[in-house]
Protein backbone atom coordinates (compact mmCIF):
# COMPACT_ATOMS: atom_id res chain seq x y z
CA UNK A 1 0.00 0.00 0.00
CA UNK A 2 1.34 3.61 -1.62
CA UNK A 3 2.16 5.97 1.66
CA UNK A 4 0.21 8.95 1.12
CA UNK A 5 1.75 12.31 0.70
CA UNK A 6 1.20 14.73 3.23
CA UNK A 7 0.70 18.31 2.08
CA UNK A 8 2.90 20.68 4.02
CA UNK A 9 0.94 23.84 6.19
CA UNK A 10 1.78 27.14 4.71
CA UNK A 11 1.72 29.39 7.38
CA UNK A 12 0.83 32.55 5.34
CA UNK A 13 3.12 35.63 5.64
CA UNK A 14 3.02 38.07 8.41
CA UNK A 15 2.48 41.15 6.53
CA UNK A 16 3.57 44.83 7.11
CA UNK A 17 -0.21 45.51 8.59
CA UNK A 18 0.09 43.40 11.12
CA UNK A 19 3.83 44.79 12.27
CA UNK A 20 2.62 48.36 11.75
CA UNK A 21 -0.71 47.58 14.22
CA UNK A 22 1.66 46.00 16.95
CA UNK A 23 3.93 49.21 17.09
CA UNK A 24 0.97 51.11 17.33
CA UNK A 25 -1.13 50.20 19.64
CA UNK A 26 2.18 49.91 21.65
CA UNK A 27 2.66 53.35 21.11
CA UNK A 28 -0.96 54.19 22.28
CA UNK A 29 -0.01 52.24 25.51
CA UNK A 30 3.15 54.74 25.82
CA UNK A 31 1.31 58.13 25.41
CA UNK A 32 -0.89 56.58 27.69
CA UNK A 33 2.15 56.38 30.59
CA UNK A 34 3.09 59.49 29.29
CA UNK A 35 -0.21 61.10 30.08
CA UNK A 36 -0.02 60.00 33.46
CA UNK A 37 -2.55 57.24 33.11
CA UNK A 38 -5.39 59.59 32.22
CA UNK A 39 -7.94 58.33 29.74
CA UNK A 40 -8.72 54.47 28.51
CA UNK A 41 -5.71 53.28 26.30
CA UNK A 42 -8.38 50.51 24.50
CA UNK A 43 -10.32 53.60 22.40
CA UNK A 44 -6.75 54.30 21.12
CA UNK A 45 -6.03 51.04 20.63
CA UNK A 46 -9.47 50.52 18.60
CA UNK A 47 -9.07 53.14 16.49
CA UNK A 48 -5.49 52.55 15.39
CA UNK A 49 -6.75 48.88 14.69
CA UNK A 50 -9.34 50.49 12.44
CA UNK A 51 -7.98 52.81 10.79
CA UNK A 52 -4.15 50.64 9.78
CA UNK A 53 -5.79 49.83 6.29
CA UNK A 54 -4.09 48.35 3.56
CA UNK A 55 -4.01 51.68 0.96
CA UNK A 56 -3.44 55.49 2.26
CA UNK A 57 -6.74 56.49 0.86
CA UNK A 58 -8.59 53.51 3.12
CA UNK A 59 -6.73 54.69 5.95
CA UNK A 60 -7.74 58.26 5.33
CA UNK A 61 -11.70 57.39 4.63
CA UNK A 62 -11.86 55.26 7.25
CA UNK A 63 -9.82 58.04 10.09
CA UNK A 64 -12.53 60.15 8.99
CA UNK A 65 -15.84 58.00 9.58
CA UNK A 66 -13.90 57.31 12.88
CA UNK A 67 -13.70 60.57 14.01
CA UNK A 68 -16.77 61.84 12.92
CA UNK A 69 -18.69 58.92 14.51
CA UNK A 70 -16.89 59.38 17.48
CA UNK A 71 -17.88 63.09 17.82
CA UNK A 72 -21.54 62.60 16.74
CA UNK A 73 -21.19 60.34 19.25
CA UNK A 74 -19.88 61.64 21.92
CA UNK A 75 -22.11 64.99 21.19
CA UNK A 76 -25.36 63.50 22.32
CA UNK A 77 -23.75 61.23 24.96
CA UNK A 78 -22.69 64.53 26.64
CA UNK A 79 -26.52 66.05 26.08
CA UNK A 80 -28.28 62.42 27.22
CA UNK A 81 -25.85 63.12 30.22
CA UNK A 82 -27.20 66.86 31.24
CA UNK A 83 -30.39 65.95 30.57
CA UNK A 84 -30.02 63.42 33.19
CA UNK A 85 -28.12 65.71 35.62
CA UNK A 86 -29.63 69.15 35.41
CA UNK A 87 -33.45 68.50 34.08
CA UNK A 88 -34.61 64.87 34.35
CA UNK A 89 -32.50 63.72 37.57
CA UNK A 90 -35.17 64.35 39.67
CA UNK A 91 -38.11 62.82 37.54
CA UNK A 92 -36.76 59.82 35.96
CA UNK A 93 -35.38 56.69 38.15
CA UNK A 94 -32.85 55.13 35.76
CA UNK A 95 -34.93 52.36 34.93
CA UNK A 96 -37.18 52.17 32.39
CA UNK A 97 -37.49 55.92 31.36
CA UNK A 98 -33.69 56.20 31.05
CA UNK A 99 -33.68 53.37 28.66
CA UNK A 100 -36.43 55.27 26.80
CA UNK A 101 -34.35 58.40 26.65
CA UNK A 102 -31.13 56.58 25.18
CA UNK A 103 -33.67 54.84 22.50
CA UNK A 104 -34.61 58.03 21.38
CA UNK A 105 -31.49 59.54 21.61
CA UNK A 106 -29.99 56.65 19.34
CA UNK A 107 -32.19 57.63 16.74
CA UNK A 108 -31.60 61.22 16.98
CA UNK A 109 -27.48 59.85 16.31
CA UNK A 110 -28.12 57.75 13.18
CA UNK A 111 -30.86 61.05 11.81
CA UNK A 112 -27.83 63.10 12.26
CA UNK A 113 -25.49 61.08 10.37
CA UNK A 114 -28.20 61.04 7.44
CA UNK A 115 -28.75 64.77 7.55
CA UNK A 116 -24.83 65.26 7.40
CA UNK A 117 -24.80 62.85 4.26
CA UNK A 118 -22.26 60.31 6.43
CA UNK A 119 -24.27 57.10 6.80
CA UNK A 120 -21.01 55.24 7.00
CA UNK A 121 -20.40 56.52 10.50
CA UNK A 122 -23.86 55.79 11.95
CA UNK A 123 -22.38 52.36 13.19
CA UNK A 124 -19.32 54.44 14.90
CA UNK A 125 -21.18 57.03 15.97
CA UNK A 126 -23.95 55.12 17.99
CA UNK A 127 -21.24 52.60 19.81
CA UNK A 128 -19.60 55.73 21.01
CA UNK A 129 -22.72 57.24 21.87
CA UNK A 130 -24.03 54.20 23.67
CA UNK A 131 -20.71 53.62 25.57
CA UNK A 132 -21.07 56.85 26.83
CA UNK A 133 -25.16 57.10 27.90
CA UNK A 134 -25.46 53.22 29.21
CA UNK A 135 -21.80 52.28 30.87
CA UNK A 136 -20.98 55.46 32.52
CA UNK A 137 -23.65 57.98 32.92
CA UNK A 138 -23.18 57.10 36.39
CA UNK A 139 -19.62 57.85 37.01
CA UNK A 140 -18.82 60.33 39.33
CA UNK A 141 -17.49 62.81 36.21
CA UNK A 142 -18.73 61.37 33.64
CA UNK A 143 -18.26 65.01 31.48
CA UNK A 144 -14.04 63.64 32.21
CA UNK A 145 -15.14 60.55 30.87
CA UNK A 146 -16.41 61.80 27.27
CA UNK A 147 -13.39 64.41 26.55
CA UNK A 148 -10.98 61.65 27.27
CA UNK A 149 -13.05 58.96 25.00
CA UNK A 150 -12.91 62.04 21.77
CA UNK A 151 -9.24 62.55 23.06
CA UNK A 152 -7.99 58.72 23.25
CA UNK A 153 -9.52 58.12 19.90
CA UNK A 154 -7.84 60.98 18.02
CA UNK A 155 -4.58 60.13 19.91
CA UNK A 156 -4.98 56.63 17.83
CA UNK A 157 -6.20 58.25 14.65
CA UNK A 158 -3.10 60.02 14.76
CA UNK A 159 -0.79 57.44 15.84
CA UNK A 160 -2.48 55.18 13.13
CA UNK A 161 -1.11 57.56 10.51
CA UNK A 162 1.82 58.70 11.90
CA UNK A 163 2.82 54.44 11.94
CA UNK A 164 2.07 54.45 8.74
CA UNK A 165 3.73 57.05 6.94
CA UNK A 166 6.91 56.08 8.32
CA UNK A 167 9.09 54.05 6.41
CA UNK A 168 13.18 54.18 5.89
CA UNK A 169 14.40 56.78 3.46
CA UNK A 170 14.64 55.59 -0.05
CA UNK A 171 15.56 55.99 -3.80
CA UNK A 172 12.94 55.76 -6.04
CA UNK A 173 13.79 54.56 -9.19
CA UNK A 174 11.02 56.08 -11.63
CA UNK A 175 13.39 55.80 -14.69
CA UNK A 176 12.74 52.25 -15.26
CA UNK A 177 10.08 50.00 -16.68
CA UNK A 178 8.66 46.89 -14.54
CA UNK A 179 7.29 44.52 -16.78
CA UNK A 180 5.60 41.89 -15.68
CA UNK A 181 4.55 37.88 -16.70
CA UNK A 182 1.21 37.02 -15.70
CA UNK A 183 0.39 32.81 -15.87
CA UNK A 184 2.72 31.26 -13.16
CA UNK A 185 4.60 34.68 -12.03
CA UNK A 186 1.63 37.09 -10.81
CA UNK A 187 -0.41 34.79 -10.99
CA UNK A 188 -0.70 31.47 -8.53
CA UNK A 189 -0.86 28.18 -10.07
CA UNK A 190 -4.78 28.49 -9.35
CA UNK A 191 -5.02 31.62 -11.17
CA UNK A 192 -5.24 33.66 -7.83
CA UNK A 193 -3.47 36.23 -6.52
CA UNK A 194 -1.91 36.31 -3.24
CA UNK A 195 -3.62 39.12 -0.75
CA UNK A 196 0.40 40.29 -0.11
CA UNK A 197 0.89 40.35 -3.93
CA UNK A 198 -2.18 42.31 -4.25
CA UNK A 199 -1.88 45.04 -1.57
CA UNK A 200 1.96 45.43 -2.41
CA UNK A 201 1.22 45.48 -5.97
CA UNK A 202 -0.92 48.20 -5.97
CA UNK A 203 1.26 50.42 -3.00
CA UNK A 204 4.07 50.31 -5.43
CA UNK A 205 1.65 51.58 -8.46
CA UNK A 206 0.13 54.13 -5.76
CA UNK A 207 4.16 55.27 -4.85
CA UNK A 208 5.06 55.80 -8.61
CA UNK A 209 6.39 52.85 -9.59
CA UNK A 210 6.39 52.05 -13.81
CA UNK A 211 4.62 48.84 -13.58
CA UNK A 212 2.99 46.63 -16.62
CA UNK A 213 2.61 43.66 -17.57
CA UNK A 214 3.04 41.56 -20.70
CA UNK A 215 0.87 38.26 -21.07
CA UNK A 216 -0.78 35.81 -23.71
CA UNK A 217 -4.21 36.75 -22.97
CA UNK A 218 -6.55 38.85 -24.53
CA UNK A 219 -7.33 42.41 -22.54
CA UNK A 220 -10.85 40.68 -21.18
CA UNK A 221 -8.89 37.59 -19.77
CA UNK A 222 -6.73 39.75 -18.59
CA UNK A 223 -8.90 41.80 -16.79
CA UNK A 224 -10.85 38.61 -15.30
CA UNK A 225 -7.71 37.99 -13.00
CA UNK A 226 -5.96 40.63 -12.40
CA UNK A 227 -8.68 43.28 -12.39
CA UNK A 228 -8.55 44.45 -9.16
CA UNK A 229 -4.63 45.58 -10.13
CA UNK A 230 -5.01 49.58 -9.91
CA UNK A 231 -2.72 49.07 -13.73
CA UNK A 232 -2.25 52.59 -15.09
CA UNK A 233 0.18 52.18 -17.87
CA UNK A 234 -0.38 50.20 -20.93
CA UNK A 235 -0.54 46.67 -20.88
CA UNK A 236 1.33 44.46 -23.68
CA UNK A 237 -1.57 41.51 -24.53
CA UNK A 238 -2.19 38.94 -26.97
CA UNK A 239 1.54 37.52 -26.49
CA UNK A 240 2.71 41.16 -28.23
CA UNK A 241 0.72 41.78 -31.11
CA UNK A 242 -1.36 44.28 -29.05
CA UNK A 243 -0.58 47.46 -26.61
CA UNK A 244 -3.74 47.97 -24.44
CA UNK A 245 -4.39 51.20 -22.42
CA UNK A 246 -6.78 50.01 -19.71
CA UNK A 247 -8.11 52.93 -18.20
CA UNK A 248 -9.18 54.70 -21.78
CA UNK A 249 -9.82 50.77 -23.12
CA UNK A 250 -8.38 51.71 -26.23
CA UNK A 251 -5.56 49.65 -28.36
CA UNK A 252 -2.87 51.94 -28.99
CA UNK A 253 -0.90 49.63 -31.08
CA UNK A 254 -1.25 46.40 -33.05
CA UNK A 255 0.66 43.69 -35.17
CA UNK A 256 -1.98 42.32 -37.46
CA UNK A 257 -2.09 40.04 -40.70
CA UNK A 258 -2.94 41.42 -43.51
CA UNK A 259 -6.13 41.41 -45.17
CA UNK A 260 -4.35 39.42 -47.62
CA UNK A 261 -2.13 37.27 -45.35
CA UNK A 262 -5.46 36.53 -43.63
CA UNK A 263 -6.97 35.05 -46.62
CA UNK A 264 -4.39 33.19 -47.43
CA UNK A 265 -4.33 31.55 -44.21
CA UNK A 266 -7.97 30.89 -44.03
CA UNK A 267 -7.69 29.20 -47.11
CA UNK A 268 -5.02 26.76 -46.21
CA UNK A 269 -6.64 26.47 -42.82
CA UNK A 270 -9.56 25.29 -44.46
CA UNK A 271 -7.57 23.04 -47.34
CA UNK A 272 -7.11 21.04 -43.86
CA UNK A 273 -10.04 21.11 -42.30
CA UNK A 274 -9.38 23.18 -39.41
CA UNK A 275 -11.85 25.52 -37.63
CA UNK A 276 -10.39 28.46 -36.35
CA UNK A 277 -11.21 31.68 -34.58
CA UNK A 278 -10.24 34.58 -35.97
CA UNK A 279 -9.33 37.72 -33.52
CA UNK A 280 -10.09 41.17 -34.98
CA UNK A 281 -10.06 44.55 -33.44
CA UNK A 282 -12.31 47.09 -34.58
CA UNK A 283 -12.80 50.55 -33.16
CA UNK A 284 -11.16 49.14 -29.96
CA UNK A 285 -13.57 45.90 -29.95
CA UNK A 286 -12.35 42.53 -29.97
CA UNK A 287 -14.52 40.96 -32.69
CA UNK A 288 -13.69 37.08 -32.75
CA UNK A 289 -15.21 35.07 -36.21
CA UNK A 290 -15.79 31.51 -36.29
CA UNK A 291 -17.97 29.26 -38.69
CA UNK A 292 -18.22 26.31 -36.77
CA UNK A 293 -17.75 24.42 -33.41
CA UNK A 294 -16.64 20.62 -34.24
CA UNK A 295 -15.32 19.89 -30.71
CA UNK A 296 -15.83 20.07 -26.86
CA UNK A 297 -13.03 22.56 -26.22
CA UNK A 298 -14.66 24.83 -29.30
CA UNK A 299 -17.41 24.64 -27.53
CA UNK A 300 -16.62 25.20 -23.83
CA UNK A 301 -14.51 27.72 -25.00
CA UNK A 302 -17.45 29.83 -26.73
CA UNK A 303 -19.97 29.05 -23.85
CA UNK A 304 -17.40 30.27 -21.14
CA UNK A 305 -15.88 33.56 -22.77
CA UNK A 306 -18.76 34.78 -25.29
CA UNK A 307 -20.65 36.33 -22.88
CA UNK A 308 -17.95 38.65 -21.26
CA UNK A 309 -18.82 42.21 -22.49
CA UNK A 310 -15.31 42.43 -23.35
CA UNK A 311 -14.99 39.97 -26.23
CA UNK A 312 -17.89 39.84 -29.54
CA UNK A 313 -18.26 36.64 -31.13
CA UNK A 314 -19.70 36.39 -34.72
CA UNK A 315 -20.74 33.33 -36.11
CA UNK A 316 -19.71 34.05 -39.90
CA UNK A 317 -16.50 34.39 -41.94
CA UNK A 318 -14.30 37.11 -41.68
CA UNK A 319 -15.44 39.87 -43.69
CA UNK A 320 -12.89 40.71 -46.65
CA UNK A 321 -10.32 43.28 -46.43
CA UNK A 322 -9.67 43.00 -42.67
CA UNK A 323 -7.08 42.58 -41.08
CA UNK A 324 -6.64 40.12 -38.14
CA UNK A 325 -4.59 39.84 -34.90
CA UNK A 326 -4.48 36.63 -34.79
CA UNK A 327 -6.13 33.26 -35.78
CA UNK A 328 -6.22 30.66 -33.06
CA UNK A 329 -6.94 26.84 -33.34
CA UNK A 330 -7.91 24.12 -30.56
CA UNK A 331 -8.00 20.44 -31.69
CA UNK A 332 -7.33 16.95 -30.57
CA UNK A 333 -3.41 16.92 -29.52
CA UNK A 334 -2.26 14.63 -32.66
CA UNK A 335 -4.35 16.21 -35.36
CA UNK A 336 -2.55 19.95 -34.31
CA UNK A 337 0.70 18.29 -34.18
CA UNK A 338 -0.32 17.23 -37.57
CA UNK A 339 -1.10 20.58 -39.03
CA UNK A 340 1.80 21.97 -37.59
CA UNK A 341 3.73 19.66 -39.11
CA UNK A 342 2.46 20.67 -42.58
CA UNK A 343 2.71 24.21 -42.22
CA UNK A 344 6.42 24.08 -40.79
CA UNK A 345 6.73 22.48 -44.66
CA UNK A 346 5.35 25.26 -46.27
CA UNK A 347 7.30 27.39 -44.91
CA UNK A 348 4.83 29.12 -42.97
CA UNK A 349 7.16 29.37 -39.63
CA UNK A 350 9.54 31.78 -42.13
CA UNK A 351 6.52 34.10 -42.87
CA UNK A 352 4.45 34.05 -39.51
CA UNK A 353 4.78 34.09 -35.65
CA UNK A 354 3.61 30.60 -34.87
CA UNK A 355 3.08 29.00 -31.28
CA UNK A 356 1.64 25.80 -30.47
CA UNK A 357 1.36 24.15 -27.19
CA UNK A 358 -0.66 21.90 -24.91
CA UNK A 359 -3.85 22.68 -23.73
CA UNK A 360 -4.26 22.67 -19.55
CA UNK A 361 -7.91 22.98 -19.46
CA UNK A 362 -8.89 20.58 -22.12
CA UNK A 363 -7.03 17.03 -21.72
CA UNK A 364 -5.92 16.10 -25.13
CA UNK A 365 -6.19 19.02 -26.68
CA UNK A 366 -3.37 21.29 -28.24
CA UNK A 367 -3.27 25.00 -29.34
CA UNK A 368 -1.92 26.55 -32.87
CA UNK A 369 -1.91 30.39 -33.17
CA UNK A 370 -0.72 32.47 -35.76
CA UNK A 371 0.39 36.07 -35.49
CA UNK A 372 2.34 38.50 -37.69
CA UNK A 373 5.68 38.36 -37.79
CA UNK A 374 6.54 41.24 -35.71
CA UNK A 375 4.01 40.56 -33.31
CA UNK A 376 7.00 39.80 -29.94
CA UNK A 377 6.63 41.11 -26.35
CA UNK A 378 10.23 42.53 -27.07
CA UNK A 379 9.17 44.63 -30.01
CA UNK A 380 5.84 45.80 -27.87
CA UNK A 381 7.90 46.55 -25.37
CA UNK A 382 10.45 48.73 -27.38
CA UNK A 383 7.23 50.67 -28.81
CA UNK A 384 5.98 51.11 -25.10
CA UNK A 385 9.15 52.65 -23.85
CA UNK A 386 9.08 55.08 -26.60
CA UNK A 387 6.11 55.91 -25.58
CA UNK A 388 6.48 56.81 -21.98
CA UNK A 389 10.42 57.99 -22.60
CA UNK A 390 12.46 55.06 -20.80
CA UNK A 391 14.85 53.46 -21.64
CA UNK A 392 15.73 50.85 -19.01
CA UNK A 393 13.49 48.18 -18.32
CA UNK A 394 13.19 44.86 -16.36
CA UNK A 395 10.95 41.82 -17.11
CA UNK A 396 9.79 39.08 -14.89
CA UNK A 397 8.82 36.20 -16.04
CA UNK A 398 8.97 32.43 -15.80
CA UNK A 399 10.80 31.92 -19.32
CA UNK A 400 14.44 32.30 -18.92
CA UNK A 401 15.31 32.98 -22.34
CA UNK A 402 12.63 35.96 -22.45
CA UNK A 403 12.99 37.44 -19.04
CA UNK A 404 15.67 39.25 -16.80
CA UNK A 405 14.43 37.80 -13.70
CA UNK A 406 12.99 34.75 -13.03
CA UNK A 407 10.22 33.87 -10.81
CA UNK A 408 9.67 30.37 -10.58
CA UNK A 409 7.56 30.71 -7.51
CA UNK A 410 4.77 32.94 -7.63
CA UNK A 411 2.81 31.48 -4.41
CA UNK A 412 6.05 33.25 -2.19
CA UNK A 413 5.23 36.12 -3.68
CA UNK A 414 8.76 36.83 -5.38
CA UNK A 415 7.55 39.22 -7.70
CA UNK A 416 6.81 42.15 -5.93
CA UNK A 417 9.60 41.73 -3.49
CA UNK A 418 11.61 41.70 -6.62
CA UNK A 419 10.06 45.20 -7.87
CA UNK A 420 10.13 46.40 -4.68
CA UNK A 421 13.55 46.13 -3.87
CA UNK A 422 14.71 47.38 -7.67
CA UNK A 423 12.48 50.79 -7.34
CA UNK A 424 12.81 51.66 -3.83
CA UNK A 425 16.28 50.49 -2.26
CA UNK A 426 17.18 51.63 1.33
CA UNK A 427 19.37 55.14 1.13
CA UNK A 428 20.43 55.67 4.52
CA UNK A 429 22.91 58.36 3.35
CA UNK A 430 22.71 60.46 0.46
Amino acid sequence: MKSEKRKSIKFPKVGQRIIRSVCAVFFCFVIYYMRGQQGIPFYSALAVLQCMQPYKDTSRQMAKQRAGGTFVGAIFGLIVILLEIYIFGDVIDGGIITYLLISVATGCVIYTTVLLDYKNISYFACVVFLSIAVNHINDANPLLFVMNRVLDTLIGIGVSFAVNSFHLPRKRNQDILFVSGVDDVLLTREETLTSYNLVEFNRLIDRGANITVSTGRTPASLLEAVGSIRLKLPVIVMDGAALYDIEKKAYLLTYVLSSYQSKMIMDTLERLGINYFANVVMDNVLVIYYEDLTNPAQESIYQKLSKSPYRNYVKRKVPERESVVYFMIIDKKEKVSEVYRQLVEEGWTDRYKILTYDSRDYEGYSYIKIYNKDATRKNMLTNLKAMLNLDKSVVFGSDPATCDIMISDSDNNLLVKQIRKLYEPIRLIK
